[in-house]
């Protein structure tokens, strides 16, 4: 991960597109499921984690703020 490449890392919490502000979620790409910011007008702007398996993972990661103690290594 580069330096400001995700909001952990410094990027601003808001989408690059419209400049609206994103809060943490699950979100879904090919790869799997992941925490990270997803703008609903302009779609996917960062992922905080690796991937989950299950989106069971990722919600309980979510809900429990264990991914924020992942991330920050």
């Amino acid at each position: 991960m580069m330096p400001r490449e995700t909001v952990l890392s410094g990027a601003a919490p808001n989408c690059p597109e419209c400049h609206r502000h994103l809060d943490f979620q699950v979100c879904q790409s090919a790869a799997g499921y992941y925490i990270g910011t997803w703008c609903s007008t302009c779609g996917p702007c960062s992922r905080e984690t690796d991937y989950y398996p299950t989106r069971e993972a990722a919600d309980k990661a979510h809900k429990s703020g264990q991914w924020l103690d992942n991330a920050r290594q």
